[in-house]
């Protein structure tokens, strides 16, 4: 049990790095593993819609249909809070990049 959590933390942490550089199925990925909970970690819906929204703005369609998907089991409150996270998400990757 203990090593498939290090083997979650692992792949959401490198997930994490590569989606920094805007990979859309990076995002994707992290967007699938935040909405299904991966190993022992537990489903967050608002990390899961910003990873999808993530995503969609790089292109991906099943991004921009997952994020429809879990909003339907969001608050509006929830939905406010992951977009404002994507936005905080893209401003901060576009101080790195210049």
């Amino acid at each position: 049990m203990a090593n498939s959590l290090k083997s979650a933390q692992f792949l959401m942490e490198s997930r994490r790095s590569v989606a920094a550089y805007e990979s859309a199925e990076a995002c994707f990925e992290l967007g699938v593993a935040y909405s299904c909970g991966t190993g022992d970690l537990s489903v967050d819906l608002v990390e899961a819609h910003k990873w999808f929204n993530l995503a969609a703005l790089r292109g991906s369609e099943e991004g921009q249909a997952m994020r429809a998907e879990i909003a339907e089991e969001m608050t509006a409150r929830e939905i406010a809070e992951a977009q404002r996270q994507a936005r905080a998400m893209i401003a901060a990757t576009q101080l790195r990049a210049a």
